[in-house]
């Protein structure tokens, strides 16, 4: 548990010198970032050794056992021969293997305890490297969000002197002006220029014909006359009243030629 208890004692130096001369956040949580990942892998070589390290004893375990049972059985084949001084001495060597093999056991259960801790200590310290850099993106966008709204409140500071808005205030009221006088010089003209006698009855007449047809066209809107019965335009009623003196005139004229074949006769 050392190689952690170092790893954290580094990474809290390296904040509080970082956090001292701290000038751009960004900079120095890409820093913080960095030194941890740094360290991370360090840290991750120690355990490696610590883990080989455990396998060995596995090993020197497995092999201690196995001289064990080869002693004890050699010691067995002694006996069959009739051989118990050999058979003595096999079993002492199978003793002494079977202790070595205890001892190396204990050692290699209390260091593999050790080793699945560090693991889990590394994974949880990835863990929280990988969340330290989910903040830092929500820190950078905090600290620029801040800055924006300082450099706003600035902008907003400096043009509390209403005298800015106040010159687009009367530029829009110069403006309004000017086109004011720019339409009524434009009706003056169109008032005065040209015949006014001329002007007056073109106006009566194009009034007058476009009423008469708005008229018609709302009462016949409106249901007011009866389908194909609406009141006549002014086109209309002079082009009926030429039709009508047309057939007054041909009528005169048959009269006279009628009066000239009694006269005749």
């Amino acid at each position: 548990m050392g190689i952690l208890s170092r790893l954290s004692t580094m990474i809290r130096s390296n904040l509080n010198d970082l956090i001292a001369r701290a000038e751009n956040p960004e900079k120095m949580l890409n820093q913080i970032i960095e030194d941890m990942r740094g360290q991370l892998a360090q840290a991750k070589q120690e355990v490696a050794v610590a883990i080989a390290d455990e396998r060995k004893l596995r090993r020197q375990v497995t092999d201690e056992r196995e001289q064990n049972a080869d002693w004890e059985r050699r010691a067995k084949l002694a006996l069959r021969e009739g051989r118990d001084d050999l058979a003595r001495q096999a079993l002492l060597r199978s003793q002494e293997h079977e202790a070595h093999g205890h001892a190396l056991e204990e050692q290699w259960r209390a260091h593999a305890s050790e080793t699945e801790q560090l693991k889990d200590t590394l994974r949880q310290l990835s863990n929280k490297i990988e969340e330290a850099k989910r903040k830092r993106n929500i820190l950078i966008a905090r600290q620029k969000r801040a800055q924006a709204q300082h450099r706003i409140h600035e902008t907003m500071a400096g043009l509390s002197d209403r005298s800015a808005f106040e010159a687009f205030d009367r530029m829009a009221e110069r403006i309004e002006d000017t086109e004011m006088k720019a339409l009524a010089a434009a009706e003056v003209d169109e008032e005065l220029g040209g015949d006014s006698l001329e002007q007056e009855f073109a106006r009566l007449e194009g009034g007058d014909i476009d009423i008469d047809r708005r008229l018609s066209s709302l009462k016949e809107e409106m249901g007011l006359l009866p389908a194909g019965d609406g009141e006549m335009t002014t086109d209309e009623v002079v082009e009926a009243e030429i039709v009508e003196a047309e057939a007054e005139a041909e009528a005169e004229v048959e009269v006279e030629a009628e009066a000239k074949e009694e006269r005749a006769d």
